[in-house]
């Protein structure tokens, strides 16, 4: 996925931002220890200085970023230490820094961590994706309880191009198949080589598109390439509140290729105190699909910074 900018002035977010590209780099420079306890300190120090701290992390799109600010907000309010390396990166990069113990919990999604560490494997259930998940995480890691909430990749098209092909709401991906070739279909960087992309539209669906055009994770670059007709077809979030807004179709999915993607609490074992399992299993608890579309909106359509959404939301459950 690629960097996005989320719709909030939020100061503290971009303060992190600038950290976690910080993170990002050293990574790659020196393979990367654990993280800081503060967003001051030397992002490669580690826990053993910072008193116990949990680095709560997240992926570059804004529900990721607002998933992290409720778990980190849940977290102090049992008294855990909290730090926050927000809008880091992809999966692809994401996942290594929590392997490693730089970060301590980061928002997942059970169906698409599935295909990341197994692109061959095939749940029919949620429970089966959980399973599968289990077989191949690493052993320094665990998932916690899942959400009711799914947030899944999708296929969208704009309002022109669902008239223009007589696409309706029961329209399938498949039925792309042969309108495909004429379509510039936009996206993450990473959908051009995951299976849950182009890969797998092209393996299940037998998909050709005219071209992509590299994009962001489901963000405001997409939505917005998709509203002017830059492209005729993105990958978007099912939760993502422009769809309504700009009359974008999503596609149905009969094949799955997107599966389950309920949002997890992805947790490095050893960092995280038994206080904090409860905290973060009681915000699954709560947190359901049609919530997580209100709190998108509130973040993106109304422009509200997402710490303050994840506060007013987690006060309203009774979770702070």
């Amino acid at each position: 996925m690629s960097n996005v900018t989320i719709a909030s002035s939020s100061t503290r977010t971009s303060a992190t931002y600038a950290v976690s590209l910080l993170v990002v780099a050293a990574v790659a420079l020196t393979g990367c220890g654990s993280s800081d306890s503060s967003d001051k300190d030397d992002p490669l120090q580690g826990n053993a200085e910072g008193g116990g701290t949990v680095v709560v992390g997240s992926n570059n799109f804004p529900e990721s970023i607002l998933l992290a600010d409720i778990y980190g907000e849940a977290l102090k309010s049992k008294g855990v230490k909290v730090s926050y390396k927000l809008n880091i990166g992809s999966r692809e990069t994401t996942y290594g820094l929590i392997k490693n113990g730089t970060l301590t919990v980061l928002p997942e999604y059970n169906g698409a961590l599935l295909a990341y560490l197994n692109s061959k494997a095939d749940p029919k259930t949620a429970e089966e994706t959980t399973k599968g998940i289990e077989a191949e995480l690493d052993s320094k890691l665990t998932l916690l309880e899942s959400s009711k909430a799914q947030d899944k990749d999708a296929v969208a098209v704009n309002a022109a191009t669902a008239k223009k092909y007589n696409l309706t709401e029961k329209s399938t991906i498949a039925d792309l198949a042969d309108i495909a070739p004429k379509l510039v279909i936009g996206g993450s960087p990473e959908f051009q080589t995951r299976h849950h992309g182009l890969p797998g539209l092209k393996d299940d669906y037998g998909l050709e598109f005219k071209s992509f055009k590299a994009l962001d994770a489901g963000g405001p670059l997409t939505v917005a390439a998709l509203k002017s007709n830059n492209i005729q077809a993105g990958n978007i979030f099912t939760t993502d509140p422009g769809i309504e807004k700009n009359q974008f179709l999503v596609l149905q999915d009969p094949k799955n290729l997107f599966g389950f993607e309920n949002v997890t609490p992805l947790v490095y074992k050893s960092d995280l105190p038994a206080k904090g399992v409860s905290a973060l299993n009681a915000v699954s608890a709560k947190l359901d699909t049609e919530t997580l579309i209100e709190l998108n909106s509130e973040v993106q359509n109304k422009k509200k910074d997402p710490l303050d959404v994840a506060k007013t939301w987690l006060s309203s459950e009774g979770l702070i």
